[in-house]
């Protein structure tokens, strides 16, 4: 008997469904309708965290770099090698004023959304926090000992390094975002109390990654090939880490007994007597 118009037999549109290829990013990331856009999400963190740290001071939008919220999670190398790996995440949501979280997130979305369309969640998600690692292990490694510092600059230069490595090697005109990276970086040397460290870092890093997204051909082992890419620049970083800590130990010994750098130290428990 004929079927009436519009009607579909359940079994059959779920055997169909499993013949047709989920919808993927051009670097192999799930095309998901609707749901978490991640760039967003990231944005709110930074910003709510931000507002926190001004409560705490008093002024919502003027943090108090002084304010206890700096001191627990801000990166402080002695605290690090002392054993608080955590800062090396934490300190990538602080920022000090207006200005730093500002351009921080005006870059995150104008970068981060194409960046986030291109790679897919899960992809964008493992750049943004490799890259911001990337930074953090930079200017542990080669900061001033006892010196915090803080801010999402790491991972947003790993945007960067990304945004020019696909542009690259899509074939298409790199002169924007090269002239930005150009123009940021000079900025970093120049101006004071700007951690060039974290930049370097991050854009180092997230270059990295990004040339690990896209090198992978399209086929069966895509993603097997941008895992294990992955997997090594994350292990290249555990061992950076590892390196930063003893050069700041050895730094702490050296340091002048009368030098901040010396009370920071004491003060992670590096030094003693």
């Amino acid at each position: 008997m004929p079927a009436s118009v519009g009607f579909q037999c359940p079994e059959c549109v779920s055997e169909g469904r499993k013949n047709v290829r989920p919808a993927k990013t051009m670097y192999g990331g799930s095309i998901r309708r609707g749901g978490i856009d991640v760039t967003r999400v990231l944005v709110v963190i930074n910003v709510a965290i931000y507002v926190i740290t001004g409560l705490n001071a008093g002024n919502p939008f003027s943090p108090d770099p002084n304010a206890s919220i700096y001191h627990r999670f801000a990166l402080v190398s002695p605290d690090i090698a002392g054993g608080e790996y955590y800062r090396l995440v934490s300190s990538m949501f602080l920022h000090y004023n207006l200005w730093h979280i500002g351009f921080n997130m005006w870059a995150l979305v104008v970068i981060g959304t194409p960046l986030e369309q291109m790679l897919g969640r899960l992809r964008y998600v493992v750049l943004y926090f490799l890259a911001g690692l990337g930074g953090s292990v930079l200017s542990m490694a080669f900061g001033q000992v006892g010196v915090p510092s803080a801010g999402a600059s790491g991972a947003i230069f790993g945007l960067f390094g990304a945004f020019y490595v696909i542009t690259r090697r899509r074939g298409l005109e790199t002169g924007p975002i090269a002239f930005l990276i150009g123009i940021n970086l000079v900025f970093s040397f120049t101006f004071a109390n700007i951690d060039w460290r974290g930049h370097v870092g991050g854009l180092i890093v997230g270059a990295a990654v990004a040339f690990a997204f896209a090198a992978a051909r399209p086929g069966p082992r895509r993603d097997q090939l941008q895992a294990a890419g992955c997997v090594i620049i994350a292990v290249v970083l555990v061992a950076s880490t590892l390196g930063a800590v003893q050069h700041v130990k050895n730094e702490c010994r050296a340091a002048d007994p009368r030098s901040a750098a010396a009370g920071a130290c004491y003060e992670a428990g590096l030094l003693t007597g």
